[in-house]
């Protein structure tokens, strides 16, 4: 009998564990996605990177399973927010990246 409550509690604990811990997974996989996208950005407006900022955020942000839904240029600084949908939930990201030092 005390082998079937240990399971049972363990199974209840899983049950409301995972759900926590798989958001705390795609809302980093969504920051990352936006990182990566306004440092792409960014390196397009320095020279580093051929093209243009916004259509490499674009390219970067699907290539991390994420959409872009706005990206801004502001100097030699970018700023994109991207948006991912996973388990019928959407996580939204904002990064912002330039030049060390530089502000507004």
């Amino acid at each position: 009998m005390l082998a079937v409550a240990i399971v049972g509690a363990t199974l209840a604990l899983t049950v409301l564990v995972v759900p926590f811990a798989a958001t705390a997974v795609l809302t980093q996989r969504a920051e990352n996605a936006a990182d990566a996208a306004a440092l792409a950005a960014a390196d397009a407006l320095s020279g580093a990177l051929p093209g243009t900022p916004c259509t490499l955020a674009v390219v970067t942000a699907a290539r991390n399973g994420a959409r872009l839904v706005s990206c801004e240029v502001d100097g030699p600084a970018a700023s994109v927010t991207v948006v991912m949908s996973a388990l019928g939930i959407e996580f939204a990201a904002a990064a912002r990246a330039g030049p060390p030092g530089w502000t507004e």
